[in-house]
């Protein structure tokens, strides 16, 4: 959901650049020279500027009533968008090969798919409750979808028959979406698809299943009717992230990868640790959870303007969605608190340079990989 404004990040695949750090500007006189530059250090000038700028654009907040209308009519304000843009405001994610190379064929994949095969033949093939509430009545959200839009498609009989099993509430551990795979990944806020659909293209493991969510219904089913989504590959689902009530299509335990690519940012911060948890209970033992957010002093929180803040480092933007502006440690505390284990904490400071109109945009992100333990206790 929150990828729906621009975060960056090449889009070309067959010329994408190296891992972020490598294009460092050495010689300020040829800074036109290029889009991008990575990791472009600031001065304490800078620093101390955007501080100021923070906090000036932070001492108006939005009134209360506003505040909760943000926070209960949020899928109307993802939703809105979606009509408005479609599938044509980002272009495809084939960036994040380069920066996460967990999503394509690789022979560290093949090593992590024998681990957890050893791990799985200890499971007791049982149906187990979800932890996290009643589950999804995906039928319903599909019609929901369908009357935002105001035409009709047809639901794909794998869809019909993962309704029929979600209804009873329970998910089986040998009776769900793409139980037979191998290897799965969750997108979390998928969007229109655009990371969804070029792992789909890249990666033609046939052991590969994906499942990409996302609680605007308008967005699910743009994915849904792209004529590259395949039910016998991935499956898209309308889902609140923040709703302890809704559970995923997936017992715990059961994937591999979970990606959150700029989704938490649009989350209200007093909700984030509950949703990180009970995403963490998804990933099997050694299964490994990916982010790439917004940080502290990135550019789009400095533009922001007097009377758009909701709470510290939190704003709603003109459309009314909303976005935080994280730093290394907040998400390092997020994810820890969850039980997993650091493997990558980065700041990716990047100066993206608009060479027609001469103009620097300095923007910050952080790039987090986080592992469950392979000893976790899922008791």
């Amino acid at each position: 959901m929150a990828g729906a404004h621009p975060e960056g990040g090449p889009a070309a695949f067959g010329g994408r650049r190296p891992q972020f750090g490598s294009r460092l500007l050495r010689d300020p006189a040829r800074v036109f020279h290029h889009n991008a530059w990575d990791n472009v250090e600031w001065s304490e000038e800078q620093a101390a500027a955007a501080e100021r700028k923070v906090q000036e654009n932070s001492t108006q907040r939005v009134c209360p009533e506003k505040q909760v209308d943000y926070e209960i009519n949020a899928h109307k304000y993802w939703n809105d968008f979606y009509k408005i843009h479609e599938n044509g405001f980002f272009k495809d994610r084939h960036w994040l090969f380069t920066e996460f190379p967990e999503l394509a064929p690789s022979q560290n994949q093949s090593h992590l798919k024998d681990l957890f095969l050893e791990n799985k033949r200890s499971e007791i093939p049982e149906c187990r409750s979800s932890e996290n509430g009643p589950g999804l009545i995906i039928e319903e959200q599909h019609k929901c979808s369908l009357n935002s839009l105001e035409h009709k498609t047809q639901t794909p009989p794998v869809e019909e028959n993962v309704t029929q099993k979600l209804s009873h509430l329970e998910i089986c551990a040998d009776e769900f979406p793409g139980s037979s795979a191998t290897y799965r990944i969750l997108e979390v806020g998928c969007g229109v698809g655009n990371t969804v659909f070029p792992i789909l293209q890249t990666n033609n493991d046939p052991g590969l299943f994906v499942y990409c969510c996302d609680f605007s219904s308008t967005a699910i089913e743009l994915v849904q009717t792209n004529s590259q989504y395949d039910p016998t590959r991935c499956f898209a689902f309308v889902h609140d992230l923040c709703d302890e009530d809704q559970s995923y299509p997936v017992p715990r335990d059961s994937l591999d990868v979970i990606i959150l690519i700029f989704v938490l940012s649009a989350v209200d911060p007093n909700k984030m640790q509950k949703a990180i948890n009970r995403l963490s209970r998804l990933l099997k033992p050694g299964g490994i959870m990916l982010l790439r957010d917004y940080g502290r002093y990135d550019m789009a929180q400095l533009r922001f303007k007097k009377g758009q803040c909701l709470s510290g480092n939190f704003y709603v933007r003109g459309d009314g969605t909303r976005v935080y502006f994280f730093t290394q440690d907040e998400l390092d505390t997020l994810f820890t608190t969850a039980g997993l284990e650091k493997v990558q904490n980065l700041v990716d400071r990047r100066l993206q340079v608009n060479r027609g109109k001469q103009l620097t945009m300095y923007r910050v992100w952080i790039q987090c990989k986080y592992r469950k333990p392979l000893a976790s206790n899922t008791a």
